[in-house]
């Protein structure tokens, strides 16, 4: 007998009843008011679409790295539960691992965080902080990035030239150079 798979539970769901009178319906690609909103209820519907939103790909992301630490690589099975493709998934979860918990900035959205993460802890903090001082989009974040790092791109490769500039001391000549007795390294007189 074989030990159940995440997908195993996908057989046996049963069609939960349907409320009397709901006050939206949702769908894989639609939203609807079940009755007449007020304008408070739809605004309530507005926050909860909004915090659902923002917060589904860190989920997703901290939800696929439980998984992948409690039952081995399950890409594929996390994939056929949450109709995302692999590659996505892994995408999720490579974010969530590069950002703990505390370190997620709420006013930043998931893709901020993308932009960040292949940097080091210290330069995501630092972008972090500017792209919330700034109030960055990630268009604009990316371009900021971008712009950073052909910075330092000219600068090193400004150094290195500046390191190539410089000619060898000539040769010195066989009397013009001493030797340490004790360690042998050669010394010019």
């Amino acid at each position: 007998m074989s030990s159940p798979t995440p997908t195993d539970s996908l057989e046996h769901t049963t069609p939960h009843a349907p409320s009397p009178r709901p006050l939206t319906a949702l769908t894989p690609t639609s939203w609807a008011a079940g009755c007449e909103l007020g304008v408070s209820e739809w605004v309530e519907q507005g926050r909860c679409l909004g915090a659902i939103g923002r917060g589904s790909a860190w989920w997703i992301g901290d939800w696929v790295r439980y998984g992948s630490v409690r039952y081995g690589d399950k890409y594929a099975a996390a994939s056929q539960v949450t109709g995302y493709d692999v590659q996505s998934l892994m995408n999720m979860s490579y974010i969530a691992s590069r950002f703990e918990a505390s370190r997620r900035r709420p006013g930043l959205s998931f893709s901020h965080h993308a932009e960040l993460a292949g940097l080091a802890p210290e330069d995501q903090e630092l972008w972090l902080d500017r792209a919330e001082a700034g109030a960055l989009s990630v268009r604009a974040l990316r371009s900021e990035l971008r712009k950073a790092r052909e910075h330092s791109a000219a600068r090193l490769a400004l150094a290195q030239a500046r390191l190539e500039a410089v000619p060898d001391p000539p040769p010195a000549e066989a009397g013009d150079v001493l030797e340490c007795p004790h360690c042998g390294h050669h010394f010019a007189r």
